[in-house]
């Protein structure tokens, strides 16, 4: 049994979602697991490994991605990582958006190197965006909806134990 720590970042609460499942499948195959925004953690002692997730903002991970890699990179480069991404690009369908996302995946967590990584469907909610982002969704014709494919996402948590070898 290990402790594995699920570290995201989130605007709107579509990735705080993701992480929480990804916690429940870790905690369901007996781990130890504590889900929290990056912000508040302050020290990875004690823990076996970690998962980092956030999302996709205008082509970037969202920033606090990078910042708790840099903060905590002593910790995260002696244990196992995994990284995940949340946005619109598997919605698309189109493999070069979708390698798009994993590249900003990886700058982000640069330079760690992670034992599994994975690009997640995530949710577009107009009623929770400002009217400058409405306007950008509608003329960059973004998908609307809630895309997020739970059994993938429980799919993608089952396998980390092994990858991750704890």
């Amino acid at each position: 049994m290990a402790r594995i720590l699920v570290a995201y970042a989130s605007k709107k609460g579509s990735t705080t979602e993701i992480a929480q499942a990804i916690g429940k499948e870790l905690e369901a195959s007996g781990h130890v697991v504590d889900v929290a925004e990056m912000g508040t953690v302050t020290s990875l002692t004690g823990y076996n490994a970690v998962v980092i997730g956030g999302p996709m903002y205008i082509g970037k991970m969202i920033g606090e991605t990078g910042k708790f890699v840099r903060r905590h990179y002593i910790g995260l480069e002696k244990l196992p990582v995994a990284g995940f991404i949340v946005c619109l690009a598997p919605v698309t369908k189109d493999p070069v958006d979708r390698e798009y996302a994993q590249k900003a995946l990886r700058a982000s967590l640069a330079p760690l190197q992670p034992v599994a990584e994975t690009v997640f469907a995530g949710k577009l909610d107009p009623s929770k965006l400002s009217w400058l982002q409405k306007l950008m969704i509608e003329k960059a014709k973004s998908p609307v909806g809630d895309f997020r494919d739970w059994t993938a996402i429980a799919a993608w948590a089952r396998e980390l134990p092994g990858k991750m070898k704890v």
